[in-house]
């Protein structure tokens, strides 16, 4: 019998602030770029986090990947250290990281990653809504 590559997708979601802005740009450059994003005051979202494993499901189990445990461990990884943040100031691993959401998928990779990678299955993709209509995959 041939391996079968499957993909399974665990959803989170968490809530967060931040603002787009560098330091070193003036405001009128900030608001030129990241417009409301710049706001002085923060603004916050409520993200959807997809997070996907591929591979070959275990013979004896049927799983790629245990979703109980996928869980678990994106809650210890990421949404622990996400939701109800401030992105800019509160996140140790996004310090010095302006948090756009491209960046804020790229930073939750390798927090994932070497948890999830074995001889059967990885890491896939991570898929963040930032709002119903904006949303970012990355592909390590």
């Amino acid at each position: 019998m041939s391996s079968k590559i499957v993909y399974i997708t665990r959803k989170e979601h968490f809530n967060a602030a931040h603002r787009l802005f560098r330091p070193d740009w003036s405001e009128e450059q900030n608001d030129a770029v990241f417009g409301i994003c710049a706001n002085k005051n923060w603004h916050g979202h409520n993200f959807d986090l997809y997070v996907t494993v591929k591979g070959t499901p275990n013979p004896d189990t049927g799983f790629l990947f245990d979703l109980k445990k996928l869980k678990t461990l994106i809650v210890k990884e990421v949404t622990e250290h996400l939701d109800h943040k401030n992105l800019n100031l509160d996140v140790p691993f996004l310090e010095g990281v302006l948090p756009s959401i491209e960046n804020i998928a790229i930073a939750i990779w390798p927090r994932l990653e070497p948890h999830i990678k074995s001889e059967t299955c990885s890491l896939h993709s991570i898929k963040l809504y930032e709002t119903p209509n904006n949303y970012v995959e990355y592909f390590g």
